[in-house]
């Protein structure tokens, strides 16, 4: 493992995507996003994804320093087209436009279609709590057509994460975010560069058989060369059964067919959609319950005979809150595949040796 500090990281990344195209608000915002997912725990989301941003950018897939086209917008309503940008700029930008128009009335939706890669959708959620809202988020992934739904093997969905997020003031917020599939394809990308191994059974190849090994949905790979998902014969496979595959379903009709961006299908080019809906606690609940209630039912929630094996009864959002401490005060883990990966794509962009040395000192 390399263990790097966070603004290290930030800094090293932040150059790489600077030489790459993009203005250097653009190249910092990307590396902080980034970073922040590793030091969250999700490393799926984070720096290791330096390599196919650089590499969408090199192709033209994806566009630096876009400003989003409001296509439909009302009191209440706003229709998005981030016009194949990094979703690291679109998205805050969109996310914006639905806190500032749910703030004005108390309760707005924004549809945000052909965004880059939007990252971590618990960012949107902590974005959105920051304002003290409710959020609740709908997002497909088109072009990436990588998980088998409940009862068969050929792959019919994106992840389609699903994502809410509550307020809590004086306390961080509730954020539950998660890919409809067992694992995101970010975690399968990190078990094949020598990270965290699957869990049991979370492919499944094109015979029907279960499987724990990255090559399922890769195919071949040299270690430190790219993964490409289409090279692979099996797939991801949908998590809770029939719930977690219907929960994916919806996802891709809300987030991909409604917003515009469209549901995944093979041989189109990548793009994340977005259904967002905001609620105003203070204009839904002028008794102020809610507060309270939020805090009363956590603090039962929480007060359980513990199970074999567990020592906490933990709420979305508290994993999180630790591994962020506790990296942030001891460095990033990286793999040595990952980070080799990362820095050879910073090489390829005009990043000597002396600055990759820097990075790790």
């Amino acid at each position: 493992m390399v263990t790097i500090n966070s603004q290290k990281l930030i800094g090293f990344v932040a150059d790489i995507f600077s030489r790459a195209g993009s203005s250097k608000a653009e190249a910092e915002r990307i590396a902080t996003y980034l970073t922040t997912a590793n030091l969250t725990g999700h490393d799926s989301h984070g720096v290791i994804r330096v390599p196919q941003y650089v590499k969408w950018a090199k192709e033209g897939a994806i566009i630096p320093d876009q400003t989003i086209k409001m296509v439909v917008d009302t009191p209440s309503l706003a229709v998005i087209d981030g016009g194949f940008g990094y979703g690291q700029t679109v998205t805050p930008q969109a996310v914006k436009v639905g806190i500032d128009k749910c703030k004005a009335n108390g309760l707005s939706a924004m549809t945000l279609k052909n965004s880059g890669h939007l990252g971590r959708v618990g960012d949107w959620a902590e974005m959105a709590a920051a304002e003290g809202l409710v959020s609740i988020y709908f997002v497909n992934a088109a072009g990436s057509v990588l998980v088998a739904p409940y009862g068969g093997v050929a792959r019919k969905l994106s992840t389609a994460p699903y994502c809410v997020g509550i307020p809590r003031p004086g306390q961080g917020p509730v954020v539950l975010d998660f890919a409809t599939s067992i694992v995101a394809e970010g975690k399968v990308m990190v078990a094949s560069r020598g990270g965290k191994k699957l869990p049991k059974g979370a492919l499944v190849d094109e015979d029907g058989s279960m499987s724990e090994d990255p090559h399922v949905l890769y195919g071949p790979y040299e270690a430190d060369g790219p993964r490409v998902h289409a090279q692979g014969k099996g797939a991801i496979r949908a998590f809770g059964d029939h719930k977690g595959s219907g929960l994916a379903l919806m996802c891709e009709l809300l987030g991909g067919a409604l917003t515009g961006n469209g549901a995944t299908k093979t041989d189109r080019r990548f793009s994340n959609g977005m259904l967002a809906i905001y609620i105003d606690p203070k204009v839904v609940d002028p008794a102020h319950f809610f507060d309270g209630e939020v805090a009363r039912y956590i603090a039962y929630f929480k007060d359980s005979k513990l199970a074999q094996g567990h020592d906490a009864v933990l709420i979305p959002g508290e994993p999180e809150a630790a591994t962020r401490a506790d990296r942030t005060k001891n460095g990033v883990p990286l793999t040595e595949e990952t980070w080799n990966s990362i820095t050879a794509t910073a090489r390829s962009v005009g990043i000597d040796d002396a600055a990759v040395a820097k990075a790790t000192g």
